[in-house]
């Protein structure tokens, strides 16, 4: 067995790329074509448009359609500041009011990952969670992870709830990463007090045991009264059959 050969049964357990082949001194035409597919996909799901009306359709419930700073994709990667707060415009159709939690959907770094899942990904979140007082999902467009807050806390929400699309990779550019924060303050909360559950799609960390584990953060962070580096991810894992094992 050669060299290439005894990687390749390890290939069928990771999408990284292990046992590419050779040809002379580089890789076979196949796998360049191959990386090259990859890269285009990545910087698709990038540049990608969002539709967030239609996201709102697939959701099948009321949702706020909202804009952040960000004037247009290319504002948004070249000012990433400008995608952490809501416009003016959005801001005033959020009314104060009480709630456990908020659902902020967001396009981030890749509008695909969000196309394809985030409809079935929120059935899942609402589902796993059915005792928590929702906020009307807010749908943002161009936003990033910190927009949370400012919808949170314009709302009166205990916890920011941030599905996001996930910068792409070449392994996959349909990666959804959710975020949890616990009363966030716009401009002041950092990243260390956030919890995050990432690479939320089918092939990755299945929709319906992300929704899960969120649950479980949602509920730990309210008894606790925190979120991030304090709250410690010790949710038991789930059996094959969608049970989970014993604390």
């Amino acid at each position: 067995m050669s060299e290439d050969d005894a990687w390749r049964p390890l290939a069928v357990f990771t999408p990284a790329r292990i046992a590419q082949g050779r040809a002379g001194n580089g890789l076979p035409t196949r796998r360049v074509l191959e990386f090259q597919l990859a890269h285009a996909r990545a910087r698709d799901a990038v540049h990608a448009p969002f539709d967030a009306p239609a996201l709102a359709r697939a959701l099948g419930s009321p949702a706020r359609l909202l804009t952040t700073q960000a004037k247009s994709r290319a504002d948004y990667l070249a000012f990433p500041g400008h995608g952490r707060t809501l416009d003016e415009a959005s801001r005033a159709t959020l009314a104060l009011g009480r709630f456990d939690a908020a659902l902020v959907i967001a396009d981030g770094l890749s509008a695909t990952a969000i196309t394809l899942h985030a409809a079935a990904l929120a059935a899942h979140i609402l589902e796993a969670a059915p005792n928590v007082h929702w906020a009307p999902v807010s749908i943002v467009t161009n936003g990033r992870v910190a927009v949370g807050d400012d919808v949170a806390a314009a709302l009166g929400a205990d916890l920011a709830v941030v599905m996001i699309g996930e910068r792409p990779g070449l392994s996959t550019a349909d990666s959804i990463g959710l975020y949890l924060t616990w009363r966030p303050h716009p401009g002041a909360t950092s990243d260390a007090q956030r919890n995050c559950i990432s690479n939320v799609r089918p092939g990755g960390l299945e929709p319906a045991e992300g929704a899960r584990r969120l649950a479980w953060l949602m509920n730990l962070a309210r008894q606790r009264g925190l979120t991030g580096v304090g709250l410690k991810e010790d949710a038991p894992e789930a059996l094959p059959d969608g049970r989970p094992t014993a604390c």
